[in-house]
Formats: C-alpha cells, sequence, structure tokens
C-alpha cells in the first residue's frame, strides 16, 4: 500500500536557520520532540516516534534494516547529520549518488537521505519498478527553491525573444527541481554538479554562445571565471525585475547569464575567516567549496566538490592542518576519520544544512517501519513528462567525461 502525501514548500525561517546553529564543534542527538520545540516547521510523526530516544532510534532502524535486507537501500548525503549517515550503504555527494541511483537494480527501496530535489534525481534514475522515498517531505533545498519554474520559464521566453531561437544553451546545477531539469533537457541543456561544472560548461561552450546558468550564481561565476569569461561578460537574472534587472544591451553582450540563487551554508564563508586561520597557522591550508563566492573561492588553495574535499584531506600528509569552507558536518566527519590531522571549519559558528538536518533518525525509523508493515510513505514520483526530458538532461551530465 503506498500513502500519498502531498509535499509543500517548507521555507527556512530565520528561526530555523539559527536553531541548530552553536559555536561548539557537536551537534548533540535530541528526539525529534525536543527538536521541534525549536519552532521548526517539518513533517509531523506519531506521538510515538517523536519521543523515542536517540539511542532507541538507532536500535530500531538496525533492526529494521536487518529484516528488510536487501529490498532497500539507504543512499546518504555527506551533510547528512552523523546519526543517520552511520545507516547509509552508500555515501557521497550528489554527483555521486546519482550515478549510483543509475546503477541500482536490485533494491526494491531506495531511501534517499539528502533532499527533495536529490530524490527526484533518484525517482528519474532508478528503474520504473523501484521506489524512492524521502523520509520527511519538508526537506527541500533553499537554493532549488530560489529557482521556481514559472520564474524560469518567464526568463527563458525573454531571452528567446531577445535573443532568438537556440542562441542559448541552459545549464542547471543538480540543486534543482525535476521541472527546472526538463526545461534544460527540453531545450539542447544539460545537468551539472560541483563535481563536474568544468567538463559541462565546455560541453555547453561547444553547443552554443551562451549559457544560462541556474540555480546557484556562485558556483556558475566560479567555473566561468576558470574557462577565461571576464566578469563584464556575466549578468545576473532578478526573476522579480523586468528582463532579470538587465538592459537588452547587457544581455547580448552576455556570455553567462546566471541566475539570481545562493546556498545558504556557504555563503557564510568569508576571506576573513580565510585571513584568521593564516594568521593563527601560517603553514594551514584552505579547502572550500565551489558554491563559496568568488572572493573566497579566490583566497582559497583548493577548491572542489564534497568528494574532492574528503579526497584531498584524506591523501594529505599526517601533520597537517586543513581549514574548510563546506558544511559542518561532513568537516567534522572528515575530522574525525583523520586524527592524524588538524581539519576545522573556517566558520566558528557551527550551522548545519538546516534542510538536510531536516532528516532526523526518527524520520528513517518511521518509514522502515512502514515498509515492514507493507506501507510506503513519502514516495517521490516525477510526472512522466518532466522525467522524460530530466532524463535527457541527466543522461547528457553522466555522459560528460
Amino acid at each position: 500500500m503506498v500513502i500519498k502525501i502531498d509535499k509543500q514548500p517548507i521555507p527556512i525561517t530565520e528561526i530555523e536557520q539559527s536553531a541548530f546553529c552553536q559555536t561548539d564543534e557537536e551537534l548533540a542527538s535530541k528526539t525529534l520532540e525536543q527538536e521541534f520545540n525549536s519552532g521548526v516547521r517539518w513533517q509531523k510523526l506519531p506521538v510515538s516516534y517523536m519521543r523515542t530516544s536517540p539511542e532507541e532510534l538507532e536500535q530500531k532502524i538496525s533492526a529494521a534494516k536487518k529484516k528488510l535486507g536487501n529490498k532497500i537501500v539507504i543512499l546518504g548525503h555527506h551533510y547528512q547529520r552523523d546519526e543517520v549517515i552511520q545507516f547509509a550503504d552508500i555515501r557521497g555527494d550528489s554527483f555521486k549518488l546519482s550515478q549510483h541511483a543509475a546503477e541500482l537494480k536490485d533494491p526494491e527501496y531506495i531511501i534517499f537521505c539528502g533532499v527533495h530535489f536529490m530524490a527526484e534525481t533518484a525517482d528519474i534514475l532508478s528503474s520504473q519498478t523501484q521506489k524512492v522515498i524521502l523520509p520527511n517531505l519538508t526537506a527541500g533545498c533553499s537554493m532549488a527553491d530560489m529557482a521556481h519554474i514559472d520564474d524560469v520559464m518567464d526568463c527563458w521566453d525573454d531571452l528567446t525573444e531577445i535573443l532568438g531561437e537556440g542562441s542559448v544553451v541552459p545549464m542547471t546545477y543538480m540543486n534543482s527541481t525535476a521541472a527546472i531539469k526538463s526545461l534544460c533537457g527540453k531545450n539542447g541543456g544539460v545537468v551539472c554538479t560541483s563535481a563536474n561544472a568544468s567538463a559541462a560548461f565546455d560541453w555547453a561552450f561547444e553547443r552554443g554562445e551562451k549559457i544560462l546558468f541556474l540555480p546557484d550564481q556562485h558556483l556558475g561565476r566560479n567555473t566561468a571565471v576558470t574557462k577565461g569569461v571576464q566578469l563584464d561578460e556575466m549578468i545576473v537574472w532578478n526573476p522579480f525585475k523586468p528582463q532579470g534587472g538587465n538592459t537588452i544591451e547587457e544581455i547580448k553582450n552576455a556570455k553567462l547569464i546566471l541566475w539570481q540563487g545562493h546556498c545558504s551554508v556557504h555563503t557564510r564563508f568569508t576571506t576573513a575567516q580565510i585571513d584568521s586561520a593564516r594568521k593563527t597557522n601560517s603553514e594551514v591550508s584552505i579547502i572550500v567549496h565551489p558554491e563559496c563566492t568568488l572572493d573566497v573561492v579566490e583566497s582559497a588553495d583548493y577548491v572542489g566538490s564534497t568528494e574532492y574535499i574528503k579526497q584531498i584531506i584524506n591523501e594529505a600528509e599526517p601533520g597537517t592542518s586543513w581549514g574548510v569552507g563546506t558544511e559542518i558536518s561532513l568537516v567534522n566527519r572528515i575530522a574525525s576519520e583523520n586524527p592524524d590531522k588538524n581539519v576545522f571549519c573556517l566558520d566558528s559558528v557551527v550551522c548545519p544544512c538546516s534542510t538536510m538536518y531536516r532528516i532526523h533518525p526518527a524520520y528513517v525509523a518511521w518509514v522502515l517501519d512502514g515498509l515492514l508493515e507493507g506501507v510506503v510513505v513519502n514516495q517521490i514520483e516525477v510526472d512522466e513528462e518532466t522525467r522524460k526530458f530530466s532524463r535527457i538532461a541527466l543522461d547528457r551530465m553522466l555522459s560528460i567525461k
């Protein structure tokens, strides 16, 4: 039996954004009821799950996983909290997990411990006999929510009217809705991740003189700079202004049209934090994610995806120091896996990704218990039309080397 629950986007409030920020490095495990008391507006569960202790939830999830066996696979994004990622059969960034979703053939159920756009992508890439489940339907992505399909369609229509049909190659970051991916697939475009953005830019510029990059302006700008695109050849499209806030001349002269979106986690990092780290230890290496702002990226020693960050630090010499500009759950995990190195987050105020943090172990226990009873909750399904064209854009991404 499949229980349908409508997914309503729950925006991140200032209360939620700050609810789990603290100045120490440990994010304490709490019951879901205690986290609800912080003022969050997450998907509600039966009271028994809300009040179950972290220790009991760990036991429940372990027991359910054992009973379900190879009927399920749990995918866990690097930004998941430790209490959840410990149960992941496969860990990775959005690119690695999308590859696995395309390759997994045996599990009947894919439990995606990530956010909504990732579960959508898994549904698109997996077989139609498999069911993808997102433990908490309110686990969205603030960046993806910044590019609503209606606004993007208005932008696309404006660009087509000003520049002509086929003049712009649409490219969307993985952190976008299936509807945005579908638009790219329909119009000769592609999806990219932080791991393959450089190659995706090469692919796009081979097919057109202009790129519309959605929805993260910083990843788009940072990648374009490495390709020799000048800053004055880029414009930002504000969906709340006519023509994105640009003149017709500016649109015609632009090589890169950047959607006005960003990551709330990575824009917290600053050059002042980098300067402070280097003042404390002149030998420290700075490594950041390309969703950071351009000045931060240009000040860093290394820039790359979460998989890249993990690899560089894992392979580094013992005794080295690393200031890291990415999500705190991942930074803490890298630090614990590399006790022979000094690994720390550049931001002294610890703020996890608020939407990733919405996947509490109670939700995982709830969906697994449902499967044991033959009940599927929180299934993510992409309609056939959207699925078809999204798949085209995603297959192009997976084919880019």
